[in-house]
C-alpha cells in the first residue's frame, strides 16, 4: 500500500471505531508509540505493548461521546491528522481533548505515532 492508501485506511478505521482491525492490519510488529511527556505510558514499544496501552485507556473510560478525525495530510513518508476527542473518564468531569497525531510509514507498515496534546484536557 502506498502512504496515502495507508493515511486513508487509518482515518476510516478509527472513525468506525476499529482500532484493533487497524492496528493488525497497518502497524509493523515493531511500531512505536510516543505520548507526551508525563503520560501513563510515554513510549510504548512494539505492537502488543501498543494494543495493552489502548486497552489501558479503554479501562479508564466512563463513556467515549465522541471522536472526530480530520482527512489525513501526506507528506514524504509521513501522514498525520488531528482527533478531537469528547470523553468522559471514570472519576473524572467529561472532558474534551484535542490532539495532533503525527505517523511514519516504512515498507507500507506504520512504524511509528507520535501525539501532540496539551497536559490538561478541557472540561466540556
Amino acid at each position: 500500500m502506498e502512504l496515502q492508501e495507508i493515511a486513508n485506511k487509518y482515518v476510516e478505521y478509527v472513525r468506525n471505531g476499529q482500532y484493533e482491525q487497524c492496528q493488525n492490519e497497518l502497524y509493523s510488529e515493531n511500531a512505536v508509540s510516543v505520548e507526551p511527556k508525563g503520560a501513563p505510558l510515554e513510549v510504548a514499544t512494539g505492537l502488543n505493548m501498543i494494543k495493552e496501552k489502548g486497552r489501558q485507556w479503554q479501562a479508564m473510560v466512563q463513556e467515549l461521546h465522541s471522536v472526530e478525525v480530520s482527512d489525513p495530510v501526506c507528506g514524504g513518508n509521513h501522514f498525520s491528522c488531528s482527533m478531537d476527542l469528547d470523553v468522559t473518564y471514570k472519576g473524572a468531569p467529561r472532558s474534551k481533548m484535542s490532539e495532533v497525531c503525527v505517523y511514519e510509514v516504512k515498507d507500507g507498515k506504520i512504524v511509528r505515532e507520535q501525539f501532540f496534546f496539551p497536559a490538561a484536557p478541557q472540561q466540556a
